[in-house]
């Protein structure tokens, strides 16, 4: 049923970001990788989508790729002049970094 709502509503964020929050909770991790990586693409203004991409990615085990998801993150956010969002994309990735 969410596939169907992003293909009625392909040019808005927050149904694929849905379908890739669903896909993570039942662990389907590249899936949910591409369809963050699609909205990140297609809305790259999407804030939010950053910070839930780089945590797959680390769940999936991919340190690199959250970091550069982290790193475009803090871009978007600093462009939204969202304080909250950068502040938790840094945190996330001053954690990865150890």
């Amino acid at each position: 049923m969410l596939r169907q709502f992003v293909a009625q509503k392909p040019g808005e964020a927050f149904p694929r970001y849905g379908l890739a929050m669903e896909l993570k909770r039942r662990g389907q991790l590249a899936e949910a990788i591409a369809e963050f990586r699609e909205l990140i693409a297609k809305i790259p203004e999407y804030v939010p989508a950053y910070l839930m991409a780089g945590n797959t990615l680390v769940e999936a085990g991919d340190r690199d790729g959250a970091l550069q998801v982290f790193d475009q993150g803090v871009q978007a956010a600093r462009a939204a002049g969202d304080a909250h969002a950068l502040g938790e994309l840094e945190s996330a990735r001053a954690a990865l970094e150890g």
